[in-house]
């Protein structure tokens, strides 16, 4: 029997900011699909979330929290649906889940929930029928049975924690920068490129203000030796840049899977 390697690709706000994108992502999806099975988490089209979230203190100046995170997750499941139909426009079965159908299991802490458990029955079920699956970032259901939100860092670590469930061979990350840089190129011409890092080398990089990827999920990609890319967007095939790698060189094998926890 061939083994078919999995990969998670992960699409940003920036990605997604205008319908017209979708198509492009498309391709790109498309492309690594010959070679692969995929499954692509996807973050809310460029303000969106900010938008709610400022649609929701027009109607509440303190939003219960349990609303907020219903409203907001929104957002994800817009792209998500948009996605998939720019997919099977390009005559490809695709098929979006929000967090909870994909079984990414938080705690209860709205807003700001961890990672408990990945549950991706579904996804796996799709995978095997031969879809592309398309999963919202950024949200998840709570043990109760509510819907939660991640906090700073949520699609991305939505991203690693399915990558680390369906034992991914690594997460591709679309950006609009061409990797990981010391500071922000668009802004800082004297940024330093690099081509590598250690998961712990990253870590460092980014929490003193490189904001291409949140440390949380650099943190849940080291505890499960789950090596990431990060890509440029607008360059996908590699053709001027080849993007920054993360992790080990070598696979870390570790059974079970480890999560967050009762984050924050």
């Amino acid at each position: 029997m061939t083994f078919i390697e999995t990969i998670v690709l992960k699409f940003g706000g920036a990605s997604v900011a205008s319908t017209e994108q979708f198509s492009k992502i498309a391709d790109i999806i498309l492309n690594k699909s010959r070679h692969a099975r995929v499954v692509v988490v996807v973050s809310a089209m460029g303000d969106t979330t900010d938008q709610l979230l400022s649609l929701a203190r027009r109607v509440h100046p303190s939003p219960p929290p349990r609303e907020q995170d219903m409203l907001v997750s929104v957002g994800e499941r817009i792209s998500v649906s948009l996605l998939a139909m720019a997919l099977q426009l390009k005559g490809s079965e695709a098929i979006s889940f929000t967090g909870s159908q994909s079984g990414i299991i938080t705690s209860s802490k709205h807003s700001d929930a961890g990672i408990l458990d990945v549950r991706p029955h579904r996804i796996l079920k799709a995978l095997d029928a031969g879809k592309i699956v398309i999963v919202a970032g950024f949200q998840g259901v709570s043990k109760d049975g509510e819907i939660t939100t991640l906090g700073r860092g949520g699609s991305d670590t939505s991203a690693v924690a399915l990558g680390v469930a369906l034992g991914a061979s690594k997460v591709e990350f679309y950006k609009d920068v061409e990797g990981v840089y010391s500071d922000d190129p668009k802004t800082h011409a004297d940024a330093t490129f690099y081509p590598s890092l250690s998961f712990d080398k990253a870590i460092d990089i980014v929490q003193k203000g490189a904001k291409v990827l949140h440390p949380r999920c650099i943190r849940l990609a080291a505890k499960n030796g789950l090596p990431l890319h990060v890509l440029s967007f607008y360059d996908p095939t590699l053709r001027h840049h080849s993007g920054t790698l993360i992790g080990p060189s070598v696979r870390v094998e570790t059974s079970p899977c480890v999560y967050e926890g009762e984050h924050g």
